[in-house]
């Protein structure tokens, strides 16, 4: 079996004096792979991307990325891995307001080096290839890159957002509740632009949501209940 993007082997973690909350005997995320998880409150879904993203450590088990144990790193290699290979797409989009568009979108190969060499390869240089994201997603009016990101729309902000999760291709983009405050049409139409971006990329996707309705454009979409063993009732567990 070739080498997933992301394993997970009998992962457990508790915060302390807790429950325990992710009990997962087994995930993976394929390499190029769209997946939609559906991540209800409490299931668990806000500590397992820290996990991913090793913000957290795993009390148990094996969180590997690309290959690596994250355990085995300190803490400051795994801030550097993952801003070297994880782009984010948070539900508030988190930009940076008093900062320029194209500003907020360069903002990880300012902190990656490998990302910054990434973009410079692909598209000449950051500048372009920024500029190059944003018009794939719909943002070709260059006098938009100069203004300050507390200046747009929610759909303009979404687009920065991902723009800024794909610059220097990093293999694993995670988008959670990136859609939430956006209509039908929207969400759709900006899913495909994802996936097409990712594509380019050659990256995976990891996508989290409540919208169930939106699980069908994806390669594999499954419930995080379905794999933590910690979020099902005692019955379904001992079943």
């Amino acid at each position: 079996m070739n080498q997933a993007l992301i394993e997970l082997c009998d992962l457990g973690f508790a915060w302390p004096g807790q429950a325990p909350l992710l009990d997962i005997p087994a995930f993976r995320l394929e390499r190029g792979e769209t997946l939609f998880l559906k991540g209800p409150s409490g299931s668990g879904k806000t500590t397992l991307l820290g996990l991913l993203g090793g913000v957290q450590k795993a009390d148990r088990g094996s969180v590997r990325l690309l290959g690596q144990e994250l355990s085995a790193l300190s803490q400051a290699a795994r801030d550097r891995f993952r801003v070297d290979h994880t782009g984010y797409i948070f539900q508030q989009f988190n930009l940076l307001p008093f900062l320029s568009v194209r500003e907020n979108v360069e903002l990880p190969c300012r902190f990656s080096g490998l990302r910054a060499s990434r973009a410079e390869q692909r598209h000449g240089s950051i500048d372009q290839a920024a500029a190059t994201l944003l018009a794939h997603l719909g943002l070709k009016d260059p006098a938009l890159l100069a203004r300050r990101a507390d200046t747009l729309s929610i759909g303009q902000q979404q687009r920065v957002a991902a723009a800024r999760a794909l610059i220097g291709q990093p293999e694993l983009v995670i988008a959670d509740e990136p859609t939430s405050a956006l209509d039908a049409d929207a969400r759709e139409a900006f899913i495909r632009l994802l996936f097409n971006e990712c594509r380019e990329a050659g990256a995976s996707l990891l996508f989290v949501s409540h919208d169930q309705s939106l699980a069908p454009l994806f390669d594999r979409h499954l419930s995080l209940s379905d794999v933590n063993r910690a979020a099902r009732p005692a019955c379904d567990v001992e079943a």
